[in-house]
């Protein structure tokens, strides 16, 4: 009988190391302030990076959840990451990033925090000045490359005297584009025509109000001007209005052109890294990273509507975009 119950506490135990190895799984929590096309393919490319790199997502539990461009949800998600000592965590835009961030900063957990689409780290306090990152953040900015859009604007468009910008007055990222596109138009003689917003529904009546009164349109990395492109689109190509995007998917959904960069690159580059830091590199070791190539992209169907002459260096720079 003794040996009986011996064999069966044997078999128990053995049975429970089974099971724990087997439903033990690297928890990654994703957290998106909003669904727009930019952001969704730095998701994207971030899962992606993981896949390449020898994670089985099989034995990966992605838990991703979208704010859906409310504060106080991120801030319920943050803290229910938070409760569930995620692994890591993914902060796509910088509101997001700043939620998370605060909610991880004193705590005792060992989460990781990986940020992405986030235009200053150091402006919006995720890690010090002369830091690479701090004890728990890495990632990626994708600071934009607004000098190359005001050259792309100079050569494709020379008329341009002034220039409209839509923004959302609550983005910090916003506010900081803002301050660079200042500067840069002052340098190459044009002038702003800035018009704020603080949600998606105030976008038209705002773009109404300016229209009249510029030669262009300008798109910055904003989660609630892009969740507005279509609208945008529609009303600008209407009156002849060129828009200048800072990102491919502005192009994509109907402006004229840009110079910027790939977000699902610049996810999947956030990836490669957090690969790194699930593997055990210490999070001292890396760099807040920027994607240094760019793309030019002229949309074709843009340029035949507006009835616009382009320049001969960017014939292989005008392309047909499929609409999705």
């Amino acid at each position: 009988m003794k040996r009986f119950i011996g064999v069966l506490l044997i078999i128990c135990v053995l049975g429970f190391i089974g099971c724990t190895e087997k439903n033990e799984k690297t928890e990654i929590g994703i957290i998106q302030i909003v669904e727009h096309p930019a952001l969704d393919d730095a998701r994207e490319g971030f899962i992606k990076a993981l896949e390449d790199n020898g994670f089985d997502l099989e034995k990966v539990n992605i838990d991703y959840q979208n704010a859906q461009g409310d504060m106080t949800t991120s801030q319920t998600i943050s803290e229910r990451f938070k409760s569930e000592k995620k692994d890591l965590v993914l902060a796509i835009a910088t509101p997001t990033a700043q939620t998370m961030f605060n909610v991880l900063e004193n705590s005792d957990l060992d989460t990781k925090l990986a940020i992405t689409a986030v235009t200053d780290p150091v402006e919006t306090g995720l890690i010090k000045e002369g830091e690479n990152g701090s004890d728990f953040v890495f990632g990626t900015s994708d600071k934009t490359p607004i000098d190359k859009q005001i050259d792309l604007i100079k050569k494709i468009l020379p008329e341009t005297k002034k220039i409209g910008v839509l923004y959302n007055t609550s983005e910090q990222n916003s506010l900081i584009q803002i301050e660079w596109l200042e500067s840069l138009a002052k340098e190459n003689n044009m002038s702003l025509e800035l018009k704020g917003v603080t949600n998606v529904n105030e976008v038209a009546q705002a773009l109404e109000s300016i229209l009249s009164n510029i030669d262009i349109l300008y798109v910055p990395t904003d989660n609630v001007i892009a969740s507005a492109m279509p609208i945008l689109a529609k009303k600008c190509n209407e009156k002849k209005i060129p828009i200048i995007g800072s990102e491919k998917a502005h192009v994509e959904q109907g402006a004229l052109a840009t110079e910027g960069i790939s977000y699902f690159k610049l996810g999947y580059q956030t990836g490669e890294m957090a690969v790194e830091v699930l593997k055990g590199k210490d999070v001292r070791e890396l760099k807040i990273e920027t994607l240094k190539e760019t793309e030019c992209i002229i949309n074709k169907e843009v340029v035949e509507l507006l009835e616009l002459s382009i320049p001969d260096e960017f014939e292989d720079k005008i392309v047909t975009l499929d609409k999705e």
